[in-house]
């Protein structure tokens, strides 16, 4: 059995539906349980709801402004320093359990300073505790277990630390082998810490040598000889970004930057329900008054591209969770206007649709131009807005554009909702229109008169 194009496309359309129907359902729908699949994808585990991020502004929790004392930092070490203390500081909020936290960097003169952002805290004090401490180093040699190898027996039991700490290491950096400039780390160890580090490898050649930050095993490279020029390097089949990640980590130990609490705010989640609702109460508004204007002006075509919409909404909600997205009010605003385009698109298509009727074409091939003739003008609207977005949203974290991070989420809801709609616009309300749509017959003869 044969399936024509537009039956293959309807297909398609009804599976990616009910997969995004099944992701955006909650756990129970009243007294009813809803069963789920017992199939994991990586971290997404579909065998459970998946729950949609909220942020500070919904879901409420805890604001930090930390100090962070530079006296005793280099001025050219400050910059690196930084970015390793953000990199503590999030893997800290992370190990609170606080996964849609954001962590910020903030500079003014002589001022460092960071922004947490910690929604759904409930223990402020504990989390304040965990977020104020200086970083730890250490060096530290795996415990063996008899008939485990060396490098096994690390994650099975734990480590033993050595008297060698991030106070001996100077410096971490990226730097490139000489042989296939494949990326690495260079160590540069102190006066203080060259001695300890020949020590520690001339008695472990062969074995694995842990470096713990705050108790966490960043890297564990195999000794292969004794070094006590206090320079290593440590190799393996890293990417230029993981390398990159591995040094400000390692300078994070090697550079302990006090911070000091400097502010803290307390949101309650009252206040996000309460924007949350009324955001909700204007959005359902702003689309039933649309649905009913698509549908008074143009009859049937506009009650399809009203499923369409809907549809759209499905797929958005969806794609938050699967990415996922932290979903603030800003976020919220972002999604709104991205269904204003979505309309758009198809008040584009239907009005040249109206044009190519007029002119007298069957409307089967007046369908077909209008989504081809108008696609045009959606291109290039859609674009313009896209790279307003792409601006807003500043992915290579440039400091002359916008730092905010509740810009930020509303660009990005807007940059997904316009690519969504695009989709739902121009192939799925296409296709809807193609397999439900009968519209009158039009011929291009002319009237004839009787004499």
């Amino acid at each position: 059995m044969k399936f024509s194009k537009p039956q293959k496309i309807s297909l398609g359309i009804t599976v990616l539906t009910l997969m995004s129907f099944y992701i955006i359902l909650p756990a129970k729908l009243g007294n009813f349980v809803v069963p789920r699949l017992k199939y994991k994808i990586g971290k997404l585990d579909f065998s459970r709801e998946i729950e949609l991020k909220q942020g500070l502004d919904i879901k409420g929790g805890l604001q930090v402004t930390l100090n962070v004392d530079m006296k005793d930092i280099a001025s050219s070490d400050r910059s690196s320093a930084l970015d390793s203390l953000k990199e503590v500081i999030g893997r800290r909020v992370d190990l609170f359990g606080v996964s849609e936290s954001g962590v910020k960097t903030a500079l003014s003169g002589n001022d460092y300073r960071l922004i947490l952002e910690l929604p759904g805290v409930t223990d402020p004090q504990q989390a304040l505790t965990l977020i104020g401490q200086t970083a730890k180093m250490v060096f530290a040699l795996p415990i063996y277990t008899p008939g485990v190898t060396a490098s096994d027996s690390a994650t099975l039991t734990g480590f033993t630390p050595t008297d060698l700490t991030g106070a001996d290491l100077q410096r971490a950096q990226v730097t490139f082998e000489s042989q296939d400039r494949s990326p690495a780390v260079s160590l540069t160890f102190k006066d203080s810490g060259k001695g300890k580090f020949a020590q520690l490898t001339k008695d472990n050649i062969g074995k694995p040598i842990a470096i713990l930050l705050d108790g966490y095993p960043l890297t564990m490279p195999t000794v292969q000889a004794e070094i006590d020029s206090g320079n290593a390097v440590i190799t393996g089949k890293f990417t230029t970004e993981e390398a990159k990640s591995l040094s400000i980590q390692l300078n994070a130990g090697a550079l302990p930057v006090p911070v000091s609490i400097l502010s803290q705010k307390n949101i309650p989640a009252t206040l996000g329900a309460d924007s949350i609702k009324k955001s909700v109460t204007a959005g359902a508004i702003g689309l039933s008054m649309v649905i009913f204007f698509m549908i008074a002006y143009y009859g049937w075509m506009g009650l399809i591209a009203s499923v369409g919409l809907v549809l759209y909404g499905i797929f958005t909600l969806a794609l938050y969770k699967l990415i996922p997205v932290v979903l603030s009010l800003p976020g919220i605003a972002g999604f709104l206007l991205s269904v204003g385009m979505a309309v758009d698109s198809n008040i584009l298509v239907f009005e040249r649709y109206k044009e190519e009727i007029r002119a007298g074409r069957d409307w089967r091939v007046a369908l077909e131009l209008a989504f081809g003739r108008a696609w045009d003008s959606i291109k290039d609207a859609n674009t313009a807005t896209i790279i307003t977005g792409l601006i807003l949203f500043n992915p290579l974290d440039w400091s002359f554009l916008n730092t905010s991070g509740s810009v930020r989420g509303f660009a990005l809801t807007l940059i997904l909702g316009i690519f969504i709609s695009l989709f739902t616009g121009i192939v799925v309300t296409r296709n809807l229109l193609r397999v439900f749509f009968r519209g009158k017959q039009y011929t291009n003869q002319s009237p004839t008169t009787n004499n």
